[in-house]
Order: C-alpha cells, then structure tokens, then sequence
C-alpha cells in the first residue's frame, strides 16, 4: 500500500454550459477550490476508469485527449457525426459511435491512443444504454467481448485486427456484463419468450471453458435487469424488474433481488424481510459484502455478506440510495430524486451510525477516492434550478457548498484506495485541518468588535399590518399604533370634552362684552 505522503491529491471534474474545469479536491486552501485544468469548451467530459486519461468532447466532432498527470492533450480524434465515445478502462482505446445510413458503414470504430489509429471497425446499427460500450474490457484489459445477435464474441485486446477469435452461442442474449476485477466471468441476460422464463447465465472467460453456464438463473416477469458484480468476480447481484406489478402493490413494477456465485454455491433469491420494490444496492470495496435498501417507504435497509447471511440492519428510513466507502470502513444511507434528501451515514466497523443531514434535490453523489469526503450535486437537465455542489466530511458534517446557474457534470477523478493511506490516518489528518482552520477563524473574529445584536421585531400577522393601515387611514396617526376598542372611546371621549370646554369658554368671553 502507498504511503501517505506519496498518496495522490484528489481532483475534481465540473462541467457547465462554458464547458468543462479540474478543480484540485478538498482539503482546500482559503476554503475554495483552486483550478488544475483551466475551462475547455466542450459538450462532454468523462475520465477513464483509472483516472489516467480525459475525454473532451467539442465542437465540430473533436475528440481530444488529455493526459491527467499534467492534464496536457496528448491527442485529438475528429469523428464525423459522432453520438457517443468512451475511454477504455486504462486509457488505452478510445471507441466511438457514429451516426451511419448504410450497413456498409463501419460505424462502430476501436482508436489506439497512443498511436491515433483505427483497430477495429464494426457496423452497429442502434446503440441503447444496455448495449453501450459496445466492446467491453476487464478492468485490467486482459479481456475484451461484445454483445452481437445470439452470442458474445471475444478479442484479443492486445491485437484486435486478429477479429473474432471465439464466441459462446446464448441464444436471445439482450444483454452483458464483463466481471471487472478480474474479467474472468462474463453474464448474460435472456429475456422472457414463449413461455419460457428469463435468465440470467454466467459463463467463464477461458475459451476452453465456455461451453455450458457455470450458474444460472431462471424467473418470470422479468423486463429487464441490473447487474452488478463484486471484486474478485466469485458473486452477481442481479435485479430483475418487471414493467407491471400483477400484485397492484406498486405503480413502477415490481422487483427482485437476485444472487448468483461463479462455483454454484448460491443460486436464489436474497433473503430481505420486507416486501416492495430493490431501490439500490451495492458491493463493498472488497467485494465480500453488499448493502440493499428495499422495501415499500420507509425503506429497509441491511448488509449482507457473500453467503447472503444478515450482517447488520441499518434500521428504516425515506432511503433510495447506498453509496459505500472506497475504504470499506464508511457507508452512506440516502434519499434523493423525489424523496427529501435525508443522509444518514453508518461506521461499518464499528456498527453504529456516526452524523445525519441533508441534501436536497441532490441527482448525483459519490464518495472520494480517498474515502474521507462525500460530495453530492444538483445538476441540469433532470432540475433546472439550485444546481450547485455539496461536500461533506465522512460524518456528514458540510465542508464545502457551492451555487451555479448551471451544472451538468461533477465527478471525482478516479484512483485507486489503495494508493491513500489508512482510512483512520487519513481521517486524523482531515480532523487535524479543521480545528486548524476553526483556530484562525476564532482568532479573526477575536480581533473584529462585534456588534450589538439588535433584538428581532415581534412577528405581526398580515391581517393585523393590513388593519392598523387602515386604521391609520380613518384616524390620522402612524399605523403602526394599535388601539384597542376601549382606547378609541376614551379617544373620542375626551375629543368631546375638549370641544365642550372651548364652547363654554367662548360663551363665557361673549357674556363678559
């Protein structure tokens, strides 16, 4: 594990109308974040996976590539009528999707970076959000597969001009996941038809072990899933959903929670106490533990371990989100989109809950890479309004807030955990910061003579400021003055007796003549 002091600084990637900036991440000097990539006018932005390389998307088709130790570009790609690009995991290939007309169109096109040339070239006639990327690489790039009609077809990833160089037959496959760390597993998803249930099969990697599914899962009402794999490829957590509830329980459908291992040891469904609908869930870092929140609201939420035995239940809640520390040690409870942004979060080690808030209206959130922040944005299009970016200490506790007209990106730059220190060293040195910072700011408001506070004003009704102006209107006088009934009758009262006394008085003085 890397030292500390060796550790890398976090970074932070904001997109807006102008185009896209790197801020250097917290701690921050001053309180504000100062700026490692000056602003790049583009449409899209996205790190790799490793947090080597940026994709810039600008205008008139541009691609270019930045290098993100020194955030130089490194290589510019112009792509026709290009609809989507992403990075390889490692920063090595670049695949793009043009708009095409013709099948003799290779639309579908594999860049080698480094060298800027085309590696493969397909015709893919639609891209969906389940079928894109395309071409899916291991995180380590060792492994590479695509999803075409009835099968899964596999490359060399060190040599894609090599083609196909094997295929397992699944037919109806209408979707696939590549296990990640490693890529020694692929999943396929196969739709309900005729009859016959939807499925999910897990298949090896090696070409002499792909004949028959290593696990498989069969279940009806089932539109489509999720599929989530832990680290180390041995467990698939797959969440099958269904567009119609039958049950009439839920208007958004049903669903079901899933979990498959890679040496048959579990087979089924996870075992939660609470009927509704899998609104997240999650693996640990270490792949050894996931978290769900399900369950009509309040939602349920527990952690399981890979056998799917109850480890700890984190109680209910307005909850539709898991975000679990790169750490391991931190988790954080949530509810956004329509629920009012409740935040809970939960020391895993300790098994106890360490801070509560909030953050509203939140549409993306994610921990550091460093495990010691979580920050939280409110970006356009899905609310046009309020967009802005929260960071929160690992307790909860706000660290920084900032307001835009604007916003439709923030992520952090990904890296390694293992290259931070240990999760509680590093939380010592951020505790340490604060009451650093919290010293000079008491300092400065020692030197600074504070005003008087002046003493708030009672609260007044509308209705009560409306009367006292009419009151001021008919009476003459401030309307600010309330008069009470008996008030106003001594008024007039002694009003009359003045007059009386002038009328005598002049009587008097006429009578003296």
């Amino acid at each position: 594990m890397a030292a500390k002091d060796t550790a890398p600084s976090l970074e932070i990637l904001v997109r807006g109308p102008e185009g896209c900036f790197v801020w250097n991440g917290p701690p921050f000097g001053n309180g504000e974040p100062s700026v490692k990539l000056e602003r790049v006018p583009c449409s899209r932005a996205k790190f790799s996976e490793d947090g080597s390389r940026l994709l810039v998307m600008k205008s008139d088709f541009v691609i270019s590539i930045y290098d993100c130790s020194s955030f130089k570009e490194i290589k510019s790609f112009q792509v026709p009528n290009v609809l989507a690009a992403v990075l390889s995991p490692c920063g090595t290939y670049l695949q793009t999707f043009q708009k095409s007309s013709t099948p003799q169109d290779k639309n579908l096109v594999l860049w080698k970076i480094e060298s800027g040339d085309s590696v493969y070239q397909q015709f893919q006639k639609t891209m969906t959000k389940t079928t894109w990327p395309s071409i899916r690489l291991s995180s380590d790039e060792a492994v590479a597969c695509r999803m075409a009609t009835n099968e899964i077809q596999f490359f060399d990833p060190k040599d894609f001009s090599k083609g196909i160089v094997h295929r397992i037959r699944v037919p109806g496959v209408a979707a696939v996941e590549l296990s990640m760390v490693p890529g020694s597993h692929v999943a396929a998803f196969i739709p309900e038809s005729k009859g016959v249930p939807a499925s999910v099969q897990i298949f090896a990697c090696g070409k002499e072990m792909q004949s028959q599914p290593v696990a498989r899962r069969s279940f009806f009402r089932c539109d489509t899933v999720q599929l989530k794999w832990n680290r180390g490829s041995t467990g698939l957590l797959a969440v099958a959903q269904s567009d119609v509830d039958k049950t009439n329980q839920s208007y958004y459908g049903e669903s079901k929670l899933n979990y498959l291992t890679t040496n048959g040891s579990h087979e089924g469904l996870v075992p939660l106490r609470k009927e509704g609908p899998i609104h997240d869930v999650q693996w640990s870092c270490s792949g050894s533990e996931f978290a769900v929140v399900y369950g009509f609201m309040p939602a349920s939420a527990t952690l399981f371990d890979k056998k799917c035995h109850p480890l700890l239940e984190l109680g209910t809640g307005p909850y539709n989100t898991v975000r679990w520390n790169p750490k391991g040690k931190f988790l954080c409870l949530a509810g956004f989109g329509n629920l009012p942004g409740d935040m809970a979060f939960w020391d895993y080690v300790d098994k106890k809950k360490i801070g509560t808030t909030k953050a509203e209206w939140s549409v993306t959130s994610e921990w550091s890479p460093d495990g010691c922040y979580f920050m939280t944005a409110t970006t356009a299009p899905r609310l046009q309004v309020d967009n802005g970016i929260k960071i929160f200490h690992h307790n909860g506790s706000l660290y920084f807030k900032k307001m835009f007209d604007k916003l439709y990106e923030v992520e952090w730059k990904p890296e390694s955990p293992d290259r931070f220190g240990e999760i509680a060293e590093l939380i010592k040195s951020v505790d340490s910061l604060k009451v650093t910072e919290t010293k000079s700011q008491g300092q400065g408001a020692a030197s600074k003579k504070t005003a008087p506070a002046q003493k708030p004003a009672a609260y007044r009704p509308p209705q009560a400021k409306a009367a006292a102006a009419v009151q001021a209107e008919l009476l003459g006088g401030s309307s600010t003055e309330q008069m009470s009934k008996n008030a106003l009758k001594n008024k007039k009262k002694r009003e009359k007796q003045r007059e009386k006394k002038a009328a005598e008085a002049g009587t008097t003085a006429e009578g003296s003549w």
